[in-house]
């Protein structure tokens, strides 16, 4: 159900080849696109398609296995592995989510010096052995997505006035994640309140979003409060302001709720690519430009401020903690 949207749709090719106007061009757009809807879609991102369709197939290979399977590499303390369905509720939802995930983050071993530190979220990814597709398949989406989250930082910098590398610095180690997900048919006659994904806003910097052409992504409008659809366009990956982003810019990026409805009467897949940066790095207005008597956020860590999500909103997460009480 690929279609037409209200949404901005922003050409990024001119970051993909280091031309010299297209960063200001593009910040341009950017800016207008998060002090507007705070979603847009990016064309020619330079992503290929061979890629993502691969990712995609061996994600789905996957998610078709019986849950005692994919239960051996359930999640573990660093956010990596199968997420069963039931584990993510919403701030504020009635319901769980209607979905299951499998999450990756940067592949770091056992000896690296962050891991040795004690680095929260820091460590391997799990993969499993019996769909060996998936590890090669989803480290180039990630790898990918890490490349183009770094060219689309440089233009959020210029379009909040800031120089081209300023996140640079604070991406060494990106706390990026990215997340198969699946989705399965909901019934359309279901109770309202029941999601894929209840109505939320995301916890990092910019989120990138691929999904497949089923539809069902639904984003509040700012004026109206009311949700348009936010549909699959041929060729385009879906990005979105996180509350990371919005803090750090005192809110001039904030942060737009969204949803899934999987109304398709088909399952449903995404791929969702949360570009954070480093675990240490500070968060604070101030830093970008908020006079002191302005600022309305006391600084804190990246990592802490994705923590404190994951703990309000994952079920493994209260069950670590429960087990180490």
């Amino acid at each position: 159900m690929a279609g037409t949207t209200s949404l901005p749709v922003i050409d990024v090719s001119g970051l993909n080849r280091g031309s010299a106007n297209a960063v200001p061009q593009v910040a341009a757009a950017i800016r207008d696109a998060c002090m507007g809807p705070g979603f847009f879609y990016v064309s020619e991102h330079g992503v290929p398609a061979a890629v993502i369709e691969g990712a995609a197939a061996a994600a789905r290979e996957f998610f078709h296995l019986p849950p005692e399977r994919k239960a051996l590499v359930k999640a573990n303390k660093l956010h990596r592995g199968w997420h069963a369905m039931g584990g993510a509720l919403m701030e504020g939802a009635r319901h769980t989510d209607r979905k299951e995930f499998f999450s990756i983050g940067l592949e770091l071993p056992e000896d690296d010096p962050s891991v040795l530190a004690g680095e929260a979220l820091r460590g391997p990814n799990q993969w499993p052995d019996f769909v060996p597709a998936l590890q090669p398949a989803m480290s180039a989406y990630y790898d990918a997505m890490m490349a183009l989250g770094g060219r689309l930082m440089r233009a959020v910098a210029v379009s909040l006035g800031l120089p081209e590398d300023f996140f640079v610095p604070r991406y060494t180690k990106p706390l990026q994640r990215t997340q198969a997900i699946f989705y399965p048919p909901q019934d359309v006659g279901a109770e309202e309140e029941i999601f894929g994904v209840a109505p939320h806003t995301d916890f990092g910097c910019i989120t990138l979003l691929w999904q497949d052409d089923n539809g069902g992504l639904q984003v509040r409008e700012r004026q109206s409060g009311g949700w348009i659809d936010a549909p699959p366009l041929p060729g385009t990956l879906v990005v979105n302001v996180g509350d990371l982003l919005g803090r750090w810019s005192n809110d001039r990026f904030a942060s737009t709720p969204h949803r899934v409805v999987n109304r398709s009467g088909r399952e449903r897949m995404s791929i969702a690519t949360f570009h954070d940066p480093d675990f240490g790095a500070l968060i604070d207005p101030r830093e970008l430009g908020t006079p002191e008597g302005e600022a309305r956020y006391e600084p804190i860590t990246a990592g802490q401020h994705i923590l404190n999500r994951f703990d309000q909103a994952f079920g493994y997460r209260k069950a670590l903690a429960t087990a180490a009480g």
